[in-house]
C-alpha cells in the first residue's frame, strides 16, 4: 500500500475539502508557485481513498484533450476518452494545475460540470456523460502571476468553492523542510530566514519569490553533501530571475545568513 504523502496542514483545508467532496461542490486552489496546493490535491486523494488524475494545463491545452478524441488503431478509427471524460466515468478526482493557462474552450466545456448539472457534453459522439456520484472537480490558479495576463473570468470563478494558499509561518515552514529533505533544524530554521529576507525584497521585482518547494530542494542538496551556501544559490536564488544584479544582491543577502 502506497504511504500518503506528507502534507502539514495550516489551516481549515482539510475540512474544507472534505465538505466540497461530500456536497460534490468544485474546489478551486489559489496562491503562488511552490506553496503545497498539488501536495494537498495528492494528500487528500490519498485520504479519502480516491483515485487521482492530474492534468497540467498550458496554453495549448484544448478542450479535445480533456474530453478524448478518435484515433486510428490497426485498420479502425476508435474512441478514445480524454483525462477529463475518464475521471467523470470513473468517479476520480480530476485536478487541473494552472487552470488559467488552459484555452478559453477549455473553460466553456467545464461550465456544466461545475455547476448542477454536473455533466459534460462529448460534441464528437454526441452523448451526455453524467458525473460519477465519487467525482470531484479540483482546480488551482496562480493569481499573482496571472494577473494582468490571463485570468478566471468572475462567471467561472463563481462556480467554485476557494481556498487561498500561502507560504507557512516561519516555524512550520521549517518543519516541512526537515520532514521533506532530512536537513537538520538549525538549517532549515536559516533556509526560512532567507526566504523571508527574499519575499520581502519588493524592489527586485521578480515574477515569482522564494516557494517552500525550493526550499526543500535546498535542503536535499545540503542534505547529501552539497555546501550550504552553493546549495541555496543553485535550488533557491538562480531559479528565480537571470538579472544579474538581482542575482547578486540575493547571493550576497544569502551569504551572510548561511
Amino acid at each position: 500500500m502506497q504511504n500518503i504523502p506528507f502534507y502539514k496542514a495550516i489551516g481549515k483545508e482539510e475540512e474544507v475539502f472534505e465538505h466540497a467532496y461530500q456536497n460534490k461542490l468544485p474546489l478551486l486552489l489559489k496562491g503562488p508557485t511552490g506553496t503545497g496546493k498539488s501536495r494537498f490535491v495528492e494528500y487528500m486523494a490519498h485520504k479519502l481513498k480516491k483515485p487521482l488524475i492530474t492534468v497540467a494545463c498550458h496554453e495549448e491545452t484544448s478542450a479535445t484533450d480533456l474530453l478524448g478524441r478518435y484515433i486510428i488503431q490497426g485498420a479502425e478509427t476508435v474512441w478514445k476518452d480524454g483525462p477529463l471524460t475518464r475521471a467523470v466515468k470513473e468517479g476520480a478526482i480530476i485536478y487541473m494545475d494552472e487552470i488559467a493557462e488552459a484555452r478559453p474552450d477549455v473553460i466553456v466545456a467545464i461550465h456544466p460540470l461545475t455547476d448542477f448539472r454536473r455533466v459534460i457534453y462529448l460534441d464528437k459522439l454526441g452523448i451526455e456523460v453524467e458525473a460519477n456520484d465519487d467525482f470531484m472537480f479540483v482546480a488551482s490558479f496562480n493569481p499573482g502571476y496571472q494577473k494582468g495576463f490571463k485570468e478566471l473570468k468572475p462567471s467561472t470563478r463563481q462556480r467554485f468553492v476557494s481556498l487561498t494558499f500561502d507560504y507557512p509561518e516561519p516555524k512550520l515552514e521549517a518543519e516541512i523542510i526537515v520532514a521533506e529533505s532530512g536537513v537538520e533544524k538549525a538549517v532549515a530554521e536559516r533556509l526560512v530566514k532567507i526566504a523571508v529576507k527574499i519575499r520581502n525584497l519588493t524592489e527586485l521585482g521578480l515574477a515569482e519569490t522564494v516557494s517552500t518547494r525550493l526550499l526543500v530542494d535546498a535542503g536535499k542538496l545540503i542534505q547529501s553533501g552539497l555546501p550550504k551556501r552553493l546549495s541555496v544559490e543553485v535550488a533557491v536564488i538562480e531559479p528565480l530571475t537571470d538579472d544579474p544584479d538581482a542575482l547578486e544582491a540575493m547571493k550576497d543577502m544569502a551569504t551572510l545568513m548561511i
